[in-house]
């Protein structure tokens, strides 16, 4: 099970020398991955209003790929019904092949409809949309030239040029919405979902993805699962306790969140760049052996 952590920009801000300290600091400390959200524009009202510090995590992980030697990437999530989908194609293959295959693409669907008026996308078909940008990406991934006609995309033998040289970027759902897990099943390579604690809800969620990616005719086993874990509540003996708990669930990653605080996340006191650094290796010293 691959451990990783969610990048605190709001707290210990974007600068490129601080960004570039916490990779390597969680990189040395044995972090397998770390991860990034996203959001183009905020909206100034509302109870979540996304105006804080999001670095373009194309940008971001193209600056982080050569500050790090082994480190992964993932986007935790990518709003990929408001991009072009060609683009985002381009975007995670050209990244893909300069950090060495270290990138995972985790998309959502995203809930600022502000966003997409803005970036002139239409909010209201976002999720059905999304099941044809990832058909249309895994084309342009795996074929040199492609040619698709769908409800939403027109291409006519064009292709993208880098490709991922494995011919693929896996693709990794977020969010917790009802059409979420059959999108998985069909066309996903794993789920990253945050709102279960370590108990009977995930199992059966679980269980859940499991069964309908068998009736897609998937391996289930081919399919990952990232949860979401914080620290700012329970003892080490007790983040311990959840990591094997999800490793016996079939979980595959861990995403530690120093800053998330709905659900039953807690963040942490601090928010300095030591706070945060301190604070990861505290969690990984507390779970390492579990993993």
């Amino acid at each position: 099970m691959q451990l990783g952590t969610l990048l605190p920009l709001g707290d210990i801000g974007g600068a490129p020398a601080v960004v570039r300290e916490y990779a390597q600091a969680a990189e040395a400390i044995g972090y397998d991955f770390v991860e990034a959200p996203d959001h183009v524009l905020g909206a100034r009202e509302g109870e979540r209003t996304g105006a804080g510090l999001f670095h373009d995590p194309f940008v971001l992980f193209g600056f982080l790929a050569g500050a790090t030697q082994k480190l992964g990437f993932s986007t935790g999530v990518l709003i990929l019904p408001q991009r072009q989908t060609a683009l985002v194609a381009k975007q995670a293959a050209s990244l893909d092949v300069l950090c060495g295959g270290r990138f995972r693409l985790g998309i959502g669907v995203g809930w600022n409809e502000v966003e997409f008026i803005g970036l002139n996308e239409n909010f209201h078909n976002r999720g059905r949309r999304s099941e044809e940008q990832v058909e249309v990406m895994q084309k342009l991934w795996a074929e040199p030239h492609v040619s698709f006609r769908g409800r939403w995309h027109t291409i006519e033998d064009a292709g993208i040029n880098p490709r991922p040289a494995s011919g693929r970027v896996p693709v990794w759902f977020g969010g917790h919405h009802e059409r979420t897990l059959p999108r998985i099943a069909q066309w996903g390579d794993g789920w990253m979902p945050n709102a279960y604690p370590a108990d009977r809800s995930a199992l059966d969620a679980f269980g859940q993805l499991r069964s309908l990616t068998e009736q897609a005719g998937r391996d289930p086993s081919r399919v990952g699962i990232e949860v979401w874990v914080s620290m700012g509540s329970g003892s080490e003996r007790e983040w311990a306790q959840d990591a094997r708990f999800w490793k016996a669930a079939g979980a595959t990653h861990l995403c530690l969140t120093t800053t998330f605080e709905r659900r039953h996340h807690r963040r942490i006191s601090g928010q300095t760049l030591s706070d945060h650094l301190g604070a990861l290796r505290r969690f990984h010293a507390a779970v390492a052996d579990a993993l």
